[in-house]
């Protein structure tokens, strides 16, 4: 199962392989340059074809927990002054992806949807410490019961070009839900409220939809 912001790369990659394919076989005559040239295109289509998979996860919706909003790796559990929205501390937790990984973005939790704004910016590298202030970006805001507001933003990697957010004011969203995309390598950051306890520690994998990321009794 592929993701709908994949559509149109995929289209293009089936394409291009067919017309690699084609011409190769009527014009390259040498047979180990053809097949290089072929095998070549067809890892580049396997390639996009493993970025924009969106594979099916059963999400146990739990008001007590957030889950992970990606797919990826625990960088970054500390605390922070975030400045955007909250204007004050809060727990920070970030989960790099590698190109490699499931690029699809999750609702950690359910709620209303406070706040959800796109910046424009820089594409350093994704676990750069001003990434997270100065690269393209998105900054969104659920908030419920449990944990009141709970911002999570997507970051653009160095290879990253475009963010889809489907986050809008006002609506409700349910944990574990299609929140959004990031194309081509990128990190999400969580801040929580400080006391929350926290179900992750470093350099864990993360499964976004199903590890919990934090909790509450």
């Amino acid at each position: 199962m592929f993701h709908k912001e994949g559509a149109k790369t995929i289209l293009l990659g089936v394409a291009f392989t067919a017309i690699v394919l084609l011409l190769s076989d009527n014009f390259v005559d040498t047979i180990w340059l053809r097949k290089a040239i072929q095998i070549s295109a067809f890892l580049i289509l396997i390639i996009i074809l493993q970025f924009f998979r969106n594979p099916k996860r059963t999400v146990l919706v739990n008001d007590n927990h957030i889950l992970a909003p990606v797919d990826g790796k625990v960088v970054v559990i500390e605390e922070v002054f975030e400045g955007e929205y909250f204007k004050e501390k809060r727990l920070q937790i970030s989960i790099f992806m590698s190109p490699v990984n499931v690029h699809v973005t999750r609702y950690p939790l359910s709620g209303l949807v406070k706040f959800s704004k796109y910046h424009p910016g820089k594409f350093l590298v994704a676990w750069h410490p001003k990434a997270s202030e100065e690269n393209e970006r998105t900054t969104i805001v659920v908030e419920n019961e449990v944990f009141g507001a709970v911002l999570y933003r997507q970051i653009a990697g160095a290879l990253a070009r475009r963010i889809v957010n489907y986050a809008e004011e006002g609506m409700q969203v349910v944990q574990g839900t299609d929140a959004g995309f990031i194309k081509f390598g990128s990190r999400v950051d969580l801040f929580l409220p400080l006391g929350t306890a926290i179900n992750v520690v470093l350099n864990q994998k993360a499964v976004g939809g199903k590890t919990i990321i934090a909790s509450k009794e």
